[in-house]
Order: C-alpha cells, then structure tokens, then sequence
C-alpha cells in the first residue's frame, strides 16, 4: 500500500462522505436497468437452474464450496450482470452486487422462512447493523418492512428504509423471496433529540437503493440459504478511485457475511432440531 496507511484511506473515505451529493435521474435510471437484466436472469435460474450459485460450477469446485458450507463457512461472490457482454454504463454511482451462500444445520424451510418473516425481531437477531425494525403491511406473501439500518467503519451512518418484499415457493422445499427498497433517507444527528432525516437522494450518498434476493433449500439434513444484494451508493471523486473505492466496496460484502451468519446463529441450537422457536 505504500505510504497510504489504512488509517489515511479511512479518513478519506470520511471526507468522501461528508460533503452531500445529489442522486442524479441518470444515474437511478442505469441502477433500474442493471436490476432488470440481473432479475432476467434470476428469473432464468429459479424456472431452469442452476438454483444456488455453487450448482452452476464445476464438479470439483461445486463440492470443495459445499464442502465449506458443510463446515459452517459462509462463502461470497462478487458479481457484475453485463449488457450483451458489456459492463452497464453508469455515471455517479457505483453498483456493488455480492452473493453470499451458508448452510443451516439442522434448519427447516419452515423455520427459516418464519425467522425472516419476523420483521419485529430484526433489530434483535440482526443486531447492531439493525437498529430498528417492524412491520408496516402484510398481504399473503407481500410484506412492507422498516429497518432502521447503522452502518459504522470509521464513520457512522444510520439510515431510515422501507422495502416491499414478495415470497414464493417453488416447491415444498425450495422457496426464495426479492426486496427492492422504496425509501432510503439518511438520518442526522442520530438518537439525539435533534435528529432529523436528510432530503431522500440529497446526502452523502452512502446508500441509494438496496435490493436483496434470498433463495432456501431444505436438503443434506439442512437449509442452504442464498443472498444476493445489489445496492447503489454515490461515485468516487475522480483521481481517488484507485485509493478509496477497494476500501468502500468492502462493505457490502462484509454486510452479506454478517447478514447470513446472524441468520445462521439464530436457527443454531437445540430449538431448531426440536421444532420449537
């Protein structure tokens, strides 16, 4: 890293993120169009396969990730849906898009989709990354969530979202659902008595949009459980791309882990291998 500390691409990120930005129509319109042909092929996998990503590798690779999973790991990916063969063009933003795949001994499909459906229980079980959380409408399998979501790497970013999110069986042991945010506003002065939310796309630009695609398989005397999340945050200023973006763009992936192994502790233990909860 040369004479760039940690410390000195931290405390630019900081200053990266302190000056507000504007979500420009551009740049929300390419983020619209990235998430549908990811969805196109979302859609292509779950009617004709591979259903979790390891299924789609080779032999030997397939059983060395499963052979992880068995273990306890959660295993990530980084992805990037193309255009034709082509990176989606986009200007002001950034896309990061990570899977992530672990294994729940012992687990139910049931019990797995009961725990992710208690949006109540989120701020607990997902812990501090969730600050709050509840339910504001539920339909059949439509939900409409609030998480109050806190974020701290050097900085700390605590932001007020609502998502509708839709579940779907595809048989009695395969299920997934898809999120798509519908509000995302940055929160100021946070658990002060002054707080107050930040104009919606007018803030450091953080966190735009954020879209998750869950898929469970209860098989191998478990639940494999599979995350996909595609987010939009601001660009980096150009001339630190190079500096910065690798320490931001760790995030995410670092939010996917965290995500499936509270899941994973949350279905551990003797509750789930009696039924109860």
């Amino acid at each position: 890293m040369g004479r760039y500390s940690i410390l000195s691409i931290a405390l630019l990120a900081v200053s990266v993120f302190a000056n507000a930005e504007t979500l420009q129509p551009a740049t929300a319109a390419a983020f619209d169009h990235y998430v549908n042909l990811s969805e196109a092929r979302m859609d292509k996998e779950l009617h004709s396969g591979p259903f979790l990503w390891p299924d789609g590798l080779a032999a030997a690779q397939r059983e060395a990730v499963y052979a992880r999973l068995r273990r306890g790991e959660v295993v990530t990916q980084k992805l990037e849906t193309l255009d034709r063969g082509t990176q989606v063009p986009i200007s002001g933003g950034l896309i990061p898009h990570w899977l992530g795949i672990a294994f729940l001994p012992g687990a139910s499909l049931a019990q797995t989709m009961a725990l992710l459906q208690n949006y109540d229980e989120h701020s607990r079980i997902y812990a501090p990354q969730v600050n709050g959380s509840h339910l504001i409408a539920h339909n059949g399998d439509d939900f409409k969530v609030f998480l109050r979501l806190r974020e701290q790497k050097v900085v700390t970013v605590v932001l007020n979202s609502e998502y509708d999110v839709r579940y779907f069986h595809l048989d009695s042991v395969r299920a997934g659902s898809s999120s798509h945010s519908v509000r995302i506003a940055e929160v100021e002065d946070a658990g002060k008595s002054g707080e107050r939310e930040k104009p919606v796309g007018d803030d450091s630009g953080y966190l735009w949009r954020l879209n998750s695609y869950w898929r469970f398989w209860e098989r191998d005397g478990g639940v494999y459980i599979q995350l996909e999340a595609i987010s939009l945050t601001r660009d980096i200023p150009e001339g630190l791309g190079w500096l910065i973006r690798p320490f931001i763009t760790s995030i995410p992936e670092e939010s996917l882990r965290f995500t499936l192994n509270h899941t994973q502790a949350a279905l551990a233990g003797p509750h789930v291998a009696s039924g109860k909860r």
